[in-house]
């Protein structure tokens, strides 16, 4: 489930296999484990992975950098998702498409779209072709592409905690979250009742270091970017 994180080899439940193309699986490094996304690496290396695309909508909120939410998105599309990118700053998600590379007949590839921060139609989801929308819409985004149907999952990227970003935020069945200032620590202790020792590990993280808050899940977590991923994206890092 997407609350909960597995041990990579150790998975209690089966995700499903979802197939891509092999020229895109050239260009970004499989990262998923039967359907599911690595997202780091726990504190004595093993591989930590989501199942971020499943058989209901989900909702996962980023509050960090843009490096964490292009990684996400590049990893669902190497598990075989549909990527499609509302936001305000389209230039900042060009190296999506980029990575996806083009048709036989020159056209980019339709697995990637990057869109305005206005409601248009989405690719229908399905278990063959999950879906991963993107909300690149600041800090108290719009809920303009709500998860309605089973393999939808929206991704709402928050580059910082605003107090008016608290029902989004209760509302995700993950958060994901990067170092934070002293004040916005606070306000995630108020958000989810964290106690005093949590919201000092928030404010403590490392560049290259996550917590994954779900129901019932604390778990700091360390990024990890392949070679190919490093090419894309740079190297680790907190901002954007």
């Amino acid at each position: 489930m997407t609350s909960r994180l597995r041990d990579a080899g150790h998975n209690t439940g089966v995700a499903p296999e979802f197939t891509v193309d092999p020229a895109l699986l050239d260009a970004i490094s499989p990262s998923g484990d039967r359907g599911g996304i690595v997202l780091g690496s726990g504190l004595k290396g093993e591989p930590l992975t989501i199942s971020a695309l499943r058989s209901m909508p989900t909702r996962i909120v980023l509050v960090g950098g843009l490096y964490l939410a292009r990684q996400v998105a590049l990893r669902a599309m190497a598990v075989g998702a549909w990527v499609v990118i509302a936001t305000g700053r389209p230039a900042a998600w060009q190296m999506l498409p980029k990575a996806a590379g083009n048709q036989p007949n020159g056209r980019p590839s339709p697995l990637v779209q990057i869109r305005r921060l206005s409601p248009v139609e989405l690719p229908r989801p399905s278990e063959d072709a999950p879906l991963l929308v993107v909300t690149d819409g600041g800090p108290t985004p719009q809920d303009l592409f709500p998860p309605r149907s089973p393999w939808q999952t929206t991704v709402y990227v928050l580059p910082y905690l605003h107090p008016q970003a608290g029902a989004t935020a209760n509302a995700a069945d993950l958060v994901l979250m990067q170092r934070l200032p002293v004040g916005q620590a606070e306000l995630a202790a108020r958000l989810w009742r964290l106690p005093p020792q949590m919201m000092r590990q928030l404010t403590t993280l490392k560049d290259d270091q996550v917590v994954a808050l779900g129901r019932n899940l604390w778990r700091p977590l360390r990024l990890v970017t392949t070679a190919k991923e490093q090419q894309l994206l740079g190297p680790v890092r907190r901002g954007d």
